[in-house]
Protein backbone atom coordinates (compact mmCIF):
# COMPACT_ATOMS: atom_id res chain seq x y z
CA UNK A 1 0.00 0.00 0.00
CA UNK A 2 1.13 3.14 -1.30
CA UNK A 3 2.19 6.00 1.65
CA UNK A 4 -0.75 7.71 3.13
CA UNK A 5 -1.26 11.36 4.42
CA UNK A 6 -2.38 11.42 7.89
CA UNK A 7 -5.35 12.56 9.95
CA UNK A 8 -5.45 13.26 13.42
CA UNK A 9 -8.31 14.22 15.10
CA UNK A 10 -9.67 16.17 18.43
CA UNK A 11 -12.90 16.26 19.87
CA UNK A 12 -14.73 16.89 22.95
CA UNK A 13 -17.53 14.05 22.72
CA UNK A 14 -16.99 12.47 25.39
CA UNK A 15 -18.17 9.20 23.39
CA UNK A 16 -15.60 9.25 21.27
CA UNK A 17 -13.08 7.11 23.07
CA UNK A 18 -11.45 4.88 20.60
CA UNK A 19 -8.86 6.05 17.49
CA UNK A 20 -11.51 4.22 15.22
CA UNK A 21 -14.26 6.14 15.17
CA UNK A 22 -14.56 6.61 11.67
CA UNK A 23 -12.97 3.29 10.35
CA UNK A 24 -16.23 1.85 9.05
CA UNK A 25 -17.09 4.91 7.33
CA UNK A 26 -14.50 4.23 4.62
CA UNK A 27 -14.40 1.94 1.54
CA UNK A 28 -10.98 0.44 2.59
CA UNK A 29 -10.17 -1.12 6.04
CA UNK A 30 -8.56 0.94 8.64
CA UNK A 31 -10.03 4.38 8.01
CA UNK A 32 -8.44 4.55 4.19
CA UNK A 33 -10.08 7.06 1.66
CA UNK A 34 -8.36 7.42 -1.32
CA UNK A 35 -4.92 8.82 -0.47
CA UNK A 36 -5.77 9.76 2.96
CA UNK A 37 -5.95 7.17 6.56
CA UNK A 38 -7.44 8.85 9.41
CA UNK A 39 -5.44 7.32 12.81
CA UNK A 40 -7.69 10.12 15.33
CA UNK A 41 -5.09 9.69 17.89
CA UNK A 42 -1.22 9.97 16.09
CA UNK A 43 0.12 12.31 17.93
CA UNK A 44 1.71 13.88 14.71
CA UNK A 45 -0.35 13.80 11.94
CA UNK A 46 0.53 15.40 8.21
CA UNK A 47 -2.75 17.08 8.97
CA UNK A 48 -5.39 17.88 12.42
CA UNK A 49 -9.14 17.81 12.34
CA UNK A 50 -10.77 19.54 15.41
CA UNK A 51 -13.87 18.27 15.47
CA UNK A 52 -16.30 19.81 17.63
CA UNK A 53 -13.61 20.98 19.94
CA UNK A 54 -15.15 23.29 22.01
CA UNK A 55 -12.04 24.17 24.62
CA UNK A 56 -9.01 25.61 23.43
CA UNK A 57 -5.98 26.44 25.45
CA UNK A 58 -6.16 29.71 26.88
CA UNK A 59 -3.05 32.52 27.56
CA UNK A 60 -4.40 33.06 31.18
CA UNK A 61 -3.70 30.28 33.97
CA UNK A 62 -6.10 28.86 35.50
CA UNK A 63 -6.63 29.56 39.12
CA UNK A 64 -9.68 29.32 41.57
CA UNK A 65 -11.58 32.23 43.40
CA UNK A 66 -10.42 32.29 46.51
CA UNK A 67 -13.38 30.93 48.45
CA UNK A 68 -12.92 27.18 46.63
CA UNK A 69 -9.14 27.36 46.62
CA UNK A 70 -8.89 24.72 49.68
CA UNK A 71 -11.24 22.01 48.47
CA UNK A 72 -9.78 18.83 47.51
CA UNK A 73 -12.67 18.49 44.61
CA UNK A 74 -12.21 21.74 42.74
CA UNK A 75 -8.25 21.47 43.26
CA UNK A 76 -8.86 18.15 41.27
CA UNK A 77 -10.67 19.82 38.63
CA UNK A 78 -8.64 22.53 38.07
CA UNK A 79 -5.41 19.68 37.53
CA UNK A 80 -7.35 17.87 34.95
CA UNK A 81 -8.84 21.02 33.23
CA UNK A 82 -4.84 22.03 33.32
CA UNK A 83 -3.72 18.62 31.79
CA UNK A 84 -6.15 18.84 29.03
CA UNK A 85 -5.11 22.44 28.21
CA UNK A 86 -1.40 20.62 28.37
CA UNK A 87 -2.23 18.01 25.54
CA UNK A 88 -4.24 19.86 23.61
CA UNK A 89 -1.77 22.65 23.26
CA UNK A 90 1.07 19.92 22.70
CA UNK A 91 -0.82 18.52 19.69
CA UNK A 92 -1.56 21.57 18.13
CA UNK A 93 1.77 22.57 17.96
CA UNK A 94 2.81 19.65 15.66
CA UNK A 95 0.97 20.22 13.12
CA UNK A 96 1.15 23.36 10.65
CA UNK A 97 -1.95 25.82 11.26
CA UNK A 98 -2.61 25.87 7.82
CA UNK A 99 -2.98 22.18 7.63
CA UNK A 100 -5.27 22.05 10.63
CA UNK A 101 -9.18 22.11 10.32
CA UNK A 102 -11.94 22.85 12.66
CA UNK A 103 -15.33 21.60 12.16
CA UNK A 104 -18.64 22.54 14.25
CA UNK A 105 -21.37 20.84 13.98
CA UNK A 106 -24.05 22.44 16.21
CA UNK A 107 -27.26 23.88 15.55
CA UNK A 108 -27.34 27.85 16.00
CA UNK A 109 -29.64 27.82 18.55
CA UNK A 110 -30.42 31.59 20.17
CA UNK A 111 -29.58 30.45 23.49
CA UNK A 112 -25.86 29.95 23.13
CA UNK A 113 -24.82 31.85 20.26
CA UNK A 114 -22.72 33.82 22.85
CA UNK A 115 -20.26 30.99 22.89
CA UNK A 116 -20.14 30.59 19.46
CA UNK A 117 -18.53 33.97 18.96
CA UNK A 118 -15.86 32.88 21.58
CA UNK A 119 -15.06 29.60 20.09
CA UNK A 120 -14.50 30.55 16.66
CA UNK A 121 -12.24 33.28 17.59
CA UNK A 122 -10.35 31.01 19.66
CA UNK A 123 -10.51 28.23 16.59
CA UNK A 124 -8.94 30.79 14.24
CA UNK A 125 -5.82 31.08 16.53
CA UNK A 126 -4.72 27.92 15.89
CA UNK A 127 -6.97 26.64 12.40
CA UNK A 128 -6.24 28.06 9.24
CA UNK A 129 -9.97 26.39 7.83
CA UNK A 130 -12.62 26.92 10.75
CA UNK A 131 -16.35 26.44 9.53
CA UNK A 132 -19.73 25.72 11.07
CA UNK A 133 -23.43 25.23 9.57
CA UNK A 134 -24.52 28.88 10.33
CA UNK A 135 -23.73 32.52 9.06
CA UNK A 136 -21.42 33.22 12.31
CA UNK A 137 -19.05 30.58 11.41
CA UNK A 138 -15.76 32.14 9.73
CA UNK A 139 -16.98 29.82 6.79
CA UNK A 140 -20.54 28.55 6.90
CA UNK A 141 -20.70 25.35 5.18
CA UNK A 142 -23.09 21.88 5.53
CA UNK A 143 -21.48 19.76 7.88
CA UNK A 144 -19.92 16.47 5.82
CA UNK A 145 -21.83 13.58 6.78
CA UNK A 146 -21.26 11.14 9.02
CA UNK A 147 -23.49 8.37 10.84
CA UNK A 148 -24.50 6.31 13.52
CA UNK A 149 -26.53 3.32 11.47
CA UNK A 150 -24.49 0.69 12.96
CA UNK A 151 -23.64 -0.90 9.36
CA UNK A 152 -20.23 -0.09 7.48
CA UNK A 153 -19.57 1.52 4.45
CA UNK A 154 -18.94 -1.68 2.54
CA UNK A 155 -22.34 -3.24 4.10
CA UNK A 156 -24.53 0.00 3.40
CA UNK A 157 -23.01 0.70 0.01
CA UNK A 158 -24.36 -3.01 -1.14
CA UNK A 159 -27.29 -3.73 1.33
CA UNK A 160 -31.01 -3.53 -0.58
CA UNK A 161 -33.56 -2.96 1.24
CA UNK A 162 -34.19 -4.79 4.43
CA UNK A 163 -36.87 -6.66 5.48
CA UNK A 164 -39.56 -4.15 7.04
CA UNK A 165 -42.81 -5.17 8.84
CA UNK A 166 -43.39 -1.82 11.03
CA UNK A 167 -44.77 1.68 9.88
CA UNK A 168 -42.94 4.30 11.70
CA UNK A 169 -40.04 5.56 14.28
CA UNK A 170 -38.93 8.17 15.40
CA UNK A 171 -34.90 8.71 17.42
CA UNK A 172 -35.03 11.57 19.27
CA UNK A 173 -34.20 12.45 23.35
CA UNK A 174 -35.64 13.88 26.70
CA UNK A 175 -33.54 16.82 26.57
CA UNK A 176 -34.85 20.03 27.06
CA UNK A 177 -32.56 22.66 27.86
CA UNK A 178 -33.94 24.84 25.00
CA UNK A 179 -37.44 26.30 23.43
CA UNK A 180 -36.42 24.26 20.15
CA UNK A 181 -36.02 21.13 22.81
CA UNK A 182 -38.71 21.76 24.75
CA UNK A 183 -41.24 22.20 21.10
CA UNK A 184 -40.48 19.15 19.73
CA UNK A 185 -41.44 17.01 23.28
CA UNK A 186 -44.69 18.77 22.94
CA UNK A 187 -45.09 17.45 19.73
CA UNK A 188 -43.88 14.02 20.89
CA UNK A 189 -46.51 13.66 23.38
CA UNK A 190 -49.21 14.83 21.08
CA UNK A 191 -48.58 12.16 18.76
CA UNK A 192 -48.20 9.48 21.48
CA UNK A 193 -51.68 10.77 22.71
CA UNK A 194 -53.46 10.43 19.13
CA UNK A 195 -52.11 6.59 19.19
CA UNK A 196 -50.54 6.70 16.11
CA UNK A 197 -48.86 3.86 14.82
CA UNK A 198 -45.30 5.02 15.97
CA UNK A 199 -42.06 3.35 17.61
CA UNK A 200 -40.22 5.59 19.63
CA UNK A 201 -36.56 5.04 20.67
CA UNK A 202 -33.93 7.18 22.94
CA UNK A 203 -32.56 8.46 25.92
CA UNK A 204 -34.44 10.11 28.86
CA UNK A 205 -37.63 10.28 27.80
CA UNK A 206 -40.70 10.50 30.12
CA UNK A 207 -42.43 7.68 31.00
CA UNK A 208 -45.43 8.34 28.94
CA UNK A 209 -43.14 8.66 25.74
CA UNK A 210 -43.91 5.35 25.51
CA UNK A 211 -40.47 4.47 24.52
CA UNK A 212 -38.46 1.37 23.89
CA UNK A 213 -35.40 3.15 25.71
CA UNK A 214 -32.04 4.19 23.93
CA UNK A 215 -30.27 2.28 22.03
CA UNK A 216 -26.70 1.46 20.72
CA UNK A 217 -27.26 0.59 17.52
CA UNK A 218 -30.07 2.54 14.82
CA UNK A 219 -29.92 0.20 12.47
CA UNK A 220 -32.60 -1.70 15.43
CA UNK A 221 -34.95 1.51 14.78
CA UNK A 222 -34.56 2.31 11.11
CA UNK A 223 -33.94 -0.81 9.04
CA UNK A 224 -37.52 -2.36 10.02
CA UNK A 225 -39.29 0.56 9.10
CA UNK A 226 -41.34 2.22 5.92
CA UNK A 227 -41.18 5.58 7.29
CA UNK A 228 -38.77 7.50 10.34
CA UNK A 229 -39.37 10.99 11.62
CA UNK A 230 -36.09 13.21 11.51
CA UNK A 231 -36.91 16.10 13.75
CA UNK A 232 -33.67 18.42 13.70
CA UNK A 233 -33.05 20.69 16.70
CA UNK A 234 -32.89 23.44 14.46
CA UNK A 235 -34.91 24.66 11.21
CA UNK A 236 -33.93 28.13 10.62
CA UNK A 237 -31.08 28.84 8.48
CA UNK A 238 -29.84 27.42 5.25
CA UNK A 239 -26.75 25.03 6.11
CA UNK A 240 -27.86 22.79 9.41
CA UNK A 241 -28.67 19.09 8.65
CA UNK A 242 -27.54 16.64 10.71
CA UNK A 243 -27.05 12.57 11.21
CA UNK A 244 -30.68 12.44 11.97
CA UNK A 245 -31.76 12.85 8.00
CA UNK A 246 -28.90 10.74 6.65
CA UNK A 247 -29.20 7.70 9.15
CA UNK A 248 -32.84 7.80 8.69
CA UNK A 249 -31.81 6.75 4.35
CA UNK A 250 -29.19 4.76 5.43
CA UNK A 251 -31.64 2.73 6.99
CA UNK A 252 -33.59 2.69 3.73
CA UNK A 253 -36.59 4.78 5.76
CA UNK A 254 -38.32 7.65 3.68
CA UNK A 255 -37.73 10.03 6.37
CA UNK A 256 -40.59 12.83 7.31
CA UNK A 257 -38.04 15.66 7.68
CA UNK A 258 -38.18 18.49 9.80
CA UNK A 259 -35.32 20.75 8.93
CA UNK A 260 -33.87 23.81 7.32
CA UNK A 261 -33.30 23.93 3.48
CA UNK A 262 -29.92 22.46 3.51
CA UNK A 263 -31.45 19.01 2.79
CA UNK A 264 -33.31 20.23 -0.38
CA UNK A 265 -29.72 21.28 -1.72
CA UNK A 266 -27.92 18.19 -0.95
CA UNK A 267 -30.76 15.56 -1.75
CA UNK A 268 -32.21 14.47 -4.84
CA UNK A 269 -35.96 15.15 -4.88
CA UNK A 270 -38.09 12.75 -3.55
CA UNK A 271 -36.26 11.25 -1.00
CA UNK A 272 -37.81 12.66 1.98
CA UNK A 273 -41.13 14.21 2.62
CA UNK A 274 -41.59 17.84 4.39
CA UNK A 275 -42.76 17.79 7.97
CA UNK A 276 -45.02 21.10 7.86
CA UNK A 277 -44.95 21.83 11.43
CA UNK A 278 -45.04 20.46 14.87
CA UNK A 279 -48.75 20.97 15.31
CA UNK A 280 -51.99 19.29 14.44
CA UNK A 281 -50.96 19.85 10.92
CA UNK A 282 -48.00 18.08 11.33
CA UNK A 283 -49.99 15.46 13.23
CA UNK A 284 -52.94 15.22 10.31
CA UNK A 285 -49.94 14.88 7.62
CA UNK A 286 -47.99 12.15 9.40
CA UNK A 287 -50.92 10.21 9.36
CA UNK A 288 -52.38 10.93 6.09
CA UNK A 289 -48.33 9.83 4.55
CA UNK A 290 -48.15 6.38 6.83
CA UNK A 291 -51.89 5.43 6.37
CA UNK A 292 -50.40 3.49 3.00
CA UNK A 293 -46.62 2.04 2.01
CA UNK A 294 -47.67 3.78 -1.45
CA UNK A 295 -44.76 7.13 -0.20
CA UNK A 296 -42.42 4.52 0.49
CA UNK A 297 -42.81 2.74 -3.00
CA UNK A 298 -42.72 5.96 -4.72
CA UNK A 299 -39.36 7.17 -3.10
CA UNK A 300 -36.94 4.09 -3.32
CA UNK A 301 -35.65 4.86 -6.10
CA UNK A 302 -35.07 8.59 -4.99
CA UNK A 303 -33.78 7.36 -1.69
CA UNK A 304 -31.27 4.71 -3.50
CA UNK A 305 -29.74 7.49 -4.97
CA UNK A 306 -29.86 9.62 -1.70
CA UNK A 307 -27.63 6.75 -0.11
CA UNK A 308 -25.05 7.02 -2.52
CA UNK A 309 -24.58 10.63 -2.43
CA UNK A 310 -24.47 10.38 1.33
CA UNK A 311 -21.95 7.67 1.28
CA UNK A 312 -19.51 8.75 -1.41
CA UNK A 313 -19.72 12.71 -1.63
CA UNK A 314 -21.19 14.32 1.60
CA UNK A 315 -19.13 12.02 3.68
CA UNK A 316 -16.47 13.31 6.38
CA UNK A 317 -13.63 10.77 5.23
CA UNK A 318 -14.77 12.25 1.49
CA UNK A 319 -14.67 15.62 2.27
CA UNK A 320 -11.37 15.36 4.41
CA UNK A 321 -9.96 13.67 1.33
CA UNK A 322 -10.62 16.60 -0.83
CA UNK A 323 -9.76 19.43 1.36
CA UNK A 324 -5.78 17.69 2.01
CA UNK A 325 -6.06 16.98 -1.60
CA UNK A 326 -6.16 20.79 -2.50
CA UNK A 327 -3.64 21.89 0.83
CA UNK A 328 -0.62 19.17 -0.08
Amino acid sequence: MSKKTIVGMASSYEGLVQGDWLWKQTPEPMGVWGDIQIQARRQCPDFLLLYNLNTFPQDDPFTLPWHKAWRRSEQRGLQKRKELDAATRSRLSQVHRDRTMFLWREPPLEEILPRYEVMYRDAQRYCGYVSGPDDFAPVPDYMPAIWYHGDSFRELNEMPPPQKNRRCSWITSGISRTVNHRKRLAFLKSLVESELELDVYGRDLPDWSQSYGQIENKAHALNPYYYNLAVENYAENDWYVSEKLWDSLLGWCLPIYYGGTAADKLLPPGSFLRLPSQDEKGLAYIKEVTSTLDAWHEAKEAIAEARQIILHELNLLAWLSRFVGKNT
